[in-house]
């Protein structure tokens, strides 16, 4: 295996990770973790061969291949669900709660400017605040199912 594809698979592997635990919605998208693997295994093998050092190679990849995946909507909804719904079920039930969740609490991000650190902004408050009201009242008219 030459050094590309194994920059390639590593790339790969790094961002299916990260989509599978905090991009449930983007986990599937083979298109998309190709062309976003394929970008930053060639940024770095370019930055290398201009002569940047591993750090900075990595750095320049990473830039790339994490590129607007560094807010996650479905994680916003985790930590509601973990910090204001965890007394009403088990430890092992929050995340597949969440993921059912997701859907229910979408229309709610629409509202919002997301970016990269819109979690580190005030408006976070807010909606973090709205997620709980939307995830208490589908509760309520659901159950926990």
């Amino acid at each position: 295996m030459d050094t590309q594809q194994k920059d390639l698979s590593y790339f790969r592997l790094r961002l299916q990770e990260l989509l599978n635990s905090s991009f449930p919605e983007k986990a599937h998208d083979q298109k998309f973790i190709e062309q976003r693997s394929s970008w930053a295994a060639n940024a770095y093998e370019g930055a290398f061969q201009s002569g940047n050092s591993i750090e900075q190679c990595n750095k320049i990849a990473n830039y790339i291949l994490f590129e607007g995946l560094h807010f996650s909507k479905f994680d916003t909804v985790f930590q509601v669900v973990c910090n204001e719904f965890d007394t009403i079920m088990a430890d092992e039930e929050l995340r597949p709660f969440a993921l059912k969740m997701f859907p229910v609490c979408e229309p709610v991000f629409t509202n919002y400017q997301l970016t990269d650190d819109f979690a580190y902004g005030y408006e976070f408050d807010l909606l973090y605040t709205e997620i709980t009201g939307a995830i208490a009242i589908w509760v309520e008219e659901n159950g926990l199912q």
